[in-house]
Formats: structure tokens, sequence, C-alpha cells
């Protein structure tokens, strides 16, 4: 019984060892998972707060926790007001990760702490006249009466999809008809994730063609010299046909989660990959080629201030997106491949400008032949990806034609559910904005078929 005891004493010593051991493990060296799933939570949780001023609480339990990886129920949260920043921990103490608020940048993951040199850059806020309402959107903000027939559409929580936040439907330039979920509204900014890359090469292409620079220009980069990523073209990248090996696996420590929450510098991390295939032959969805192509861009000018004022400069004010912030990592690349926030009708706006073939007001804002490029589909994608930064078809397996919808539309496409489907003929733009996320099999081909069958 003497030596039961000693035994059930010694189990519990070595127990106590181990609990100890694998926590000061997860505190010193904690896995890269749980650092990813902090710096997620802090990311997420900063923009909301300082961008869209939602209550961070809620950012956390609802975007964060709800939809996500079972282990960021443990994540807790702590918001400086004053340092404008955001604190996220596992269990209290576990895989600390901050993220820090920069004026006219949003919010930045900083995994490699230095707050200081994260916090020094920061860019322009609109110089734009304020939208009003005395004006017509999309030069003011007011919304005529809406159109009778896409009311029953506008209430239909099947269309609309599980935690839809906004949809808004533009015919012929105006408004006619919008409809928000609880708690957001007209003014507030929404994250559009991957259609962010749409933007993004647009902004490639004005740049391009400001500098006259062949859109089929390779050395791109002077880290690449020498090896045969040299002859990657800005073509390759808009494509997604680089070559480079990137998983954009969302389901574990993949490429794309390790770019965007474990490395201070994206474009760095990017460049150094090798590639795996010859440029323009392989199609991979990657938003770490959207990266690049923003840090080539960027590359252009004579400095970081005016890289970062060119967004909105060129793009965001001359057509009205005043509440657009196309965000930036902590080394101040624009994260072209998935952080811009903007109210569903500056989504709108943006819809509205490919789909009038880059004019607005008359004038020429996206060069014609880019919007030809994004439609045009390529071969390596099977048809589903154009050649610029926009999806030929909807998400999921199934072609458009299943939901009667013809080869025209252009897809912009984002995680959880983002899309603004664009069908240029009919003058049509439709923007839809949730925290969907893919495994529940929504379309919003069925949203987009039905507003254009009601409008006929």
């Amino acid at each position: 019984m003497r030596l039961l005891s000693k035994l059930v004493a010694a189990l519990g010593v070595l127990f106590a060892v181990l609990l100890i051991g694998v926590c000061a493990w997860l505190w010193l060296a904690p896995p890269d998972l749980l650092r990813v799933g902090t710096g997620y939570a802090a990311k997420i949780v900063c923009s909301n707060v300082f961008l869209a001023g939602r209550d961070a609480d809620d950012v956390l339990a609802d975007d964060v926790q709800a939809p996500g990886h079972p282990l960021l129920k443990l994540v807790g949260i702590d918001v400086d007001m004053d340092r404008r920043l955001v604190e996220a921990r596992l269990a209290g103490v576990i895989a600390p990760s901050v993220a820090v608020y920069r004026e006219g940048l949003g919010c930045a993951s900083v995994p490699d702490g230095d707050i200081v040199a994260a916090q020094a850059i920061f860019g322009p806020v609109s110089e734009a006249e304020p939208a009003v309402d005395t004006m017509s959107w999309p030069q003011g903000e007011r919304v005529e009466a809406a159109d009778t027939r896409l009311a029953a559409i506008l209430q239909d929580q099947a269309l609309l999809g599980p935690s839809y936040r906004a949809v808004v439907v533009v015919k012929d330039g105006r408004i006619v008809g919008e409809s928000y979920g609880a708690g957001f509204n007209a003014q507030t900014p929404l994250l559009g994730w991957s259609m962010t890359k749409s933007v993004n090469g647009v902004l490639a292409a004005k740049v391009a063609a400001e500098q006259n620079i062949d859109l089929d220009a390779d050395h791109l980069f002077s880290d690449w010299a020498g090896d045969d990523r040299a002859h990657i073209r800005l073509s390759d990248l808009l494509a997604m046909q680089s070559g480079l090996d990137f998983n954009e696996d969302y389901g574990d420590v993949a490429d794309v989660t390790r770019m965007l929450y474990l490395q201070p510098d994206m474009a760095a991390y990017m460049r150094s990959l090798p590639a795996t295939a010859e440029h323009g032959t392989r199609f991979n969805y990657s938003s770490g080629e959207s990266v690049l192509i923003a840090r080539w861009w960027m590359s252009q000018f004579s400095d970081q201030k005016a890289a970062l004022a060119y967004p909105r400069k060129a793009l965001f004010d001359p057509i009205g997106m005043r509440s657009a912030v196309l965000e930036a990592d902590a080394r101040g690349t624009l994260v072209g491949s998935s952080y811009l926030y903007a109210t569903a009708r500056d989504w709108a706006r943006f819809g509205l400008l490919l789909a009038q073939g880059g004019l607005w007001e008359g004038q020429v804002v996206v060069p014609a032949d880019f919007i030809a490029r994004m439609m045009t589909r390529t071969s390596a994608s099977d048809g589903a990806y154009g050649r610029a930064q926009a999806w030929r078809q909807g998400p999921g397996d199934d072609a458009d034609t299943r939901f009667g919808l013809d080869t025209e539309v252009l897809w912009m496409l984002g995680h959880d559910g983002q899309s603004v489907a664009i069908i240029p003929s009919e003058n049509l733009v439709v923007v839809r904005m949730g925290l969907t996320p893919s495994r529940g099999g929504y379309r919003p081909q069925r949203l987009l078929a039905a507003v254009r069958e009601a409008l006929r």
C-alpha cells in the first residue's frame, strides 16, 4: 500500500513537471498556429474598432470566434484606445500578438513586436469634399426611392445569405435598392478581403500607364536577378500565373496565413519563395502575388509617402470612395491582397467604375484595355479567372450558367462571402457583404440572377 502511495505521488510530480514544461514551452516558443490565431484576432478587432467604430467584444465574438477555429474561443483581447492598438493572447498569456492603428492606413499586425516602427508609418486621409445627402449617389449620398421590383428580393434571407451585412444594387448608374443586416448601415466600412485584389490591380494598371511601363515587363525585383524568377512578368502576377510556390490554404499555417500574420514585411517574404513552375503556365490563386503587385507599383514612386498617398489621390477621391482605407503591413507595403475597408456604397462605386469601362463622369480613370484584360479568361484557370485580378466565374464548382447567368459577368470575390458582380452590358452592379464562410455553400449567383430578372 505504501509502495502504491509512493508511485501515485511520483506520477503526480511527473505530471506537474510536464504541465509546467508544456506551459513554459507555450509561453516561450508558442507554435505558429497559435501565433496565427492571436495575430488574426488582434488584426480583425483592431480594424473594426478603429476603422468601423464597432464594439471590440462583439467583433471578437462574432467575427473571430464564431466562424473560426475552436482554439479561438480561448483568445482574449485588450484594446488600448490611447495608444490605438489591440493585444490578443491565448488563455491570457500564450502567444501574444499585437496590431496597431495608423492614421490613413488602418491597422497592421506587428509580429516582430516593433510597435514604434510600425506606428511611424501613416497615410493621407481623404481631401475630397464630404458627401452630402442633397446630391444623388454616386456624386453624393442621396438615394432615390427603391425600385419596388426588388422589395421581396431584398427581404429574402435565402437570397441575401446567412449573416449578410449589406446588399447594394446599382442599375444605370444609381442605387435602386439596398438592405443592411442588424448592426450595420450605409456608413459602416466593411472588409472586402480578396475583392481588394481587383482594386490593387487597377492601381498597378494606372501606375503602369502613367509611367509608360508595359504590363509584360519582367525583372520586377532586384533580389530575383540571376535566377528564373527574373523572367516573371507583371502580367503573370496579375493573372496568378507566376509559378511561385505559394499555398493559399486557410485551414492551417500555410503561406497565406504565415504572410498575413507572422511576417512584418509581407513582400520580402514573398520575394524569398522559390518558383516551382514556369511563369505563365500554371494558375495558382495566390494572395502573395497580389502583395507583390502592390510592392511593385509602390516601388515606382520616389518615396514611400508618395506611394501611400497614391490610392486616395488617383482612385478613391476621384470616384467618391471617401470611406475607403487600404491597409498596409508593419513595414508600409499596402496589403493589396486582402485589406481594403469601404462602405457597401463605396464598393458599389468601384463596381460602377468597372461597369462603365473605366470612365467616371466622362473622364478615364482606368485604362479601357485593362478592363478588357480583366474580362479576358485565362486558359490556365480553365476560364474561371481573368487576366487581371478578377474572377470570370462565381464561387463554387458550378458554372454560372446553372443560375441563368451568361458569360459576361465579372466577379470580385472575397473570403467569407464578399462579392461584387458586374454585368457591363446591363449597367448592373450587385454588392453583397457578410460573414458567410464558404462551408455553408452560399452562392451569390442566386441573388444576382434574381435581381437581374426582376429588373428586366
